[in-house]
């Protein structure tokens, strides 16, 4: 494959992989069922995912984003002005979703290695006012789950899993989402699978599940089951804040057409793209790849670390000739509103000169990895 050839039909780092059956499905809800709004769909999502990760329906809330489920489930769990730990390297999401609630994101470093959550780090950062901990699996790999859990239960913590990229991933055998407090998932256009926008909250709590089901509704309480017989509250009280956060049968639709092409397509095309992307750049000099489990990880992007200050030719390189690439994150205690670098975290802010994504998604070809690692060879191999 010529390397080059990319210039006028550049490479995606991402994209929504969708077809005639997803238009299909929207149009069966357009067409047939002639309600958008949420009602029966969502319900049949909700009870698919159940199904797919091996819990109880009810424990399962779909919102719009991933986002809001953040958002509802930091409001379920921790009071306003209280310290949620999290780390600075994960998107502005994390940060806003806590901030949204009157919650205080404090940021804490991460493991250079993972991109996860330094724990030792996070512990000096307790305070009588820290109630939660939100660890993000970055790229799809959660990190020590068994040693957050640990360090919460220590500390007496809500655990807030951020595992937006992680959809479809297992820990020590069991599928992400199916254990734990309270894990949050990412149905936007570009993850593991996608409702156009939408995202997840999985809770064995009951106390959660009732509270961030009606605030997804406005706080209309018991709303939920109105909508899923196909009927509306009319009579009802509100106690508690809420948002306009439900999702949509149309969003569901997709969804569920996603849902069922997972297993036999997307992961085992993510796991063949991120394999091969490991082999061909392992011992490249100033090329890092992070610790990972690829046997349980379902990456939804492919971070490397250009380690030598070298990044940003390297990134303009490739860009110019079509082999596009990404910046997963800059550190959020940055950020003007989050501190803009008040607090110094040195692992984030190297890594924020050092993280370049690559392009993954499962419409990738083999030929397509090659042609990028092979640049990526050439160029580190002429500009020691």
């Amino acid at each position: 494959m010529d390397l080059f050839s990319r210039k006028d039909s550049p490479l995606r780092l991402s994209r929504s992989v969708v077809g005639q059956q997803e238009a299909e499905a929207v149009t069966r809800i357009i067409m047939e069922d002639g309600y958008l709004g949420m009602g029966a769909e969502v319900q049949r999502f909700e009870a698919e995912l159940a199904g797919y990760l091996g819990v109880p329906a009810e424990h399962v809330t779909c919102v719009n984003t991933g986002t809001s489920a953040l958002h509802l489930a930091v409001q379920a769990t921790v009071p306003a002005g209280a310290e949620v730990l999290v780390q600075s390297v994960t998107y502005v999401a994390s940060f806003q979703a806590i901030r949204a609630t009157g919650a205080v994101p404090v940021a804490c470093e991460v493991l250079p290695d993972t991109v996860t959550i330094d724990l030792a780090d996070a512990e000096r950062r307790l305070t009588p006012r820290t109630k939660a901990i939100m660890p993000v699996h970055y790229a799809g790999y959660p990190g020590d789950l068994d040693a957050v859990y640990a360090f919460a239960r220590k500390h007496n913590l809500r655990v807030i899993e951020d595992a937006a990229h992680a959809f479809g991933g297992t820990y020590h055998g069991k599928r992400i989402g199916s254990m734990g407090d309270v894990v949050c998932f990412s149905f936007d256009g570009i993850k593991n699978i996608t409702c156009g926008e939408g995202g997840a909250i999985i809770s064995n709590d009951p106390a959660v599940n009732a509270a961030v089901k009606d605030a997804r509704l406005l706080g209309v309480e018991r709303d939920t089951e109105k909508r899923f017989a196909g009927q509306r509250s009319w009579n009802f009280d509100v106690k508690e804040q809420g948002w306009r956060y439900h999702m949509s049968n149309l969003m569901a639709a997709i969804g569920r057409v996603q849902l069922r092409r997972l297993p036999e397509e997307f992961i085992p095309a993510r796991k063949r793209l991120f394999a091969l992307y490991y082999e061909l750049l392992a011992g490249i000099d100033g090329v890092e790849l992070l610790k990972t489990n690829q046997d349980e990880t379902v990456a939804h992007i492919m971070a490397v670390r250009i380690t030598d200050g070298r990044r940003d030719r390297l990134r303009s390189l490739l860009d110019s000739e079509g082999l596009t690439t990404g910046l997963h994150y800059r550190p959020n205690h940055l950020h003007t509103l989050f501190g803009g670098g008040s607090q110094s975290l040195p692992v984030s802010e190297q890594l924020e000169h050092e993280l370049l994504t690559l392009p993954l998604h499962p419409a990738l070809s083999e030929d397509d990895v090659r042609a990028v690692c092979g640049r990526i060879a050439a160029f580190m191999r002429e500009n020691r």
